[in-house]
């Protein structure tokens, strides 16, 4: 094992920390989108104190040109990950991303909220579950409508995920909406 450095939690101060780094790195000259997922949309929103990392999304990837000395400088880890790498897409996600704020020349968002839910969802674990229960109590996410986008989700979505299957998943979505009716 290659000497294990302690890493702090990401809490709400650190994540924006963490903002102002990606802003200050990123290449000069040109704007940029950065998508926060999971335990960071958490802890900006003010459900959760903390999280282990912090999980991001950029369709342009050299505003993380320098993200290793930034986990060294802040003492965090930092993933790169994005719900469509676990659950298929829903429909207009694109749309759907929430604004948090821009810092320099990167804007930076929480990702859309419907796919993070159903990634929470799906992935079953009780803090993902207690996370899926804040984005539907924070009017984050309308429960219809999230069930009308996994709905539509096609059969052949589900073919670039060999673990999940359409019944599996409408299952675990309508057994989890029921605390919501």
């Amino acid at each position: 094992m290659i000497g294990a450095i302690v890493r702090r939690e990401l809490s709400a101060p650190l994540m924006r920390e963490l903002m102002r780094e990606l802003a200050r790195t990123a290449p000069p000259g040109e704007q940029y989108r950065v998508y926060i997922v999971g335990g960071g949309t958490a802890v900006l929103e003010g459900w959760r104190a903390a999280t282990i990392d912090a999980d991001l999304y950029s369709e342009r990837e050299e505003v993380f040109r320098d993200v290793q000395g930034i986990k060294e400088r802040l003492q965090l880890n930092i993933e790169f990950a994005r719900p469509e790498q676990f659950v298929p897409a829903l429909a207009g996600s694109a749309d759907r991303h929430r604004f948090v704020e821009r810092v320099g020349l990167v804007d930076f968002y929480h990702y859309d909220p419907y796919a993070q839910l159903l990634s929470k969802i799906v992935r079953g674990f009780r803090k993902d579950l207690l996370d899926a229960e804040q984005f539907v109590r924070r009017d984050l996410v309308d429960p219809r409508e999230f069930l009308e986008l996994v709905r539509q989700v096609p059969n052949s979505a589900y073919a670039k995920y060999p673990n999940l299957s359409r019944s599996s998943v409408l299952a675990a979505v309508e057994e989890f909406l029921t605390g919501f009716e």
